[in-house]
């Protein structure tokens, strides 16, 4: 489940960030960035939607025009949220 650690990374997140929001076990997060399990249907759902994603793009199924469009939007507050940071760290 690589997609899970890359939004995780693009969202400078550890973890343990993940795993509180989620109440997914941090050493069962770890094995699904790993590949060393899937996350079942309730993990799924926890995480896309703390990652604002669809079930889809998190297993890497190919998806719709409306999801394209969706992972755009997605990817832009990934920037925002970015920019953000950067500006309280100028303050």
């Amino acid at each position: 489940m690589n997609k899970i650690r890359e939004l995780r990374e693009a969202m400078s997140l550890c973890q343990i960030d993940v795993t509180n929001a989620t109440g997914i076990d941090q050493k069962t997060l770890s094995n699904y960035e790993m590949g060393k399990t899937n996350p079942d249907s309730y993990a799924l759902i926890k995480l896309a939607d703390f990652f604002d994603v669809s079930i889809d793009y998190l297993v890497d199924r190919p998806f719709s025009k409306r999801n394209e469009n969706s992972e755009i939007l997605r990817k832009i507050d990934v920037i925002a949220k970015e920019l953000y940071e950067i500006k309280q760290l100028l303050k």
